[in-house]
């Protein structure tokens, strides 16, 4: 089994920057891609950006130019770098793992952002 930590979140202002970090462990050789996700008070969880064992990046429309999803392999850890953020962002940001077939293996157990001034 894969088990996922999230670290990072917190309260910021408009305009500022945090750094999501979520650590991988487990059965990590059968992690493929790996993604954010958010669930912001009363809507479905949507995704964020997800990134490839290579490092290939995918973003929502709603976060491109302002989020940055990396990947640290030897770390087993995946970050997400969120600038200018806005109270639209304001959401619990899960970290999630997906084997080479595509399906979900782990999702972490979220940690909270609130941009507020």
């Amino acid at each position: 089994q894969v088990q996922l930590v999230e670290s990072g979140g917190g309260l910021v202002q408009p305009g500022g920057s945090l750094r999501l970090s979520c650590a991988a462990s487990g059965t990590i050789f059968s992690i493929d891609d790996m993604g954010w996700y958010r669930r912001a008070p009363g809507k479905q969880r949507e995704l964020v950006a997800t990134i490839t064992r290579g490092g290939s990046t995918n973003y929502a429309d709603s976060v491109k130019g302002r989020f940055t999803i990396s990947r640290d392999n030897a770390k087993n850890t995946v970050y997400l770098q969120m600038n200018s953020l806005k109270p639209e962002d304001t959401a619990v940001y899960y970290c999630n793992a997906q084997n080479i077939f595509g399906a979900s293996i782990s999702w972490g157990q979220g940690t909270q952002v609130i941009v507020s001034s």
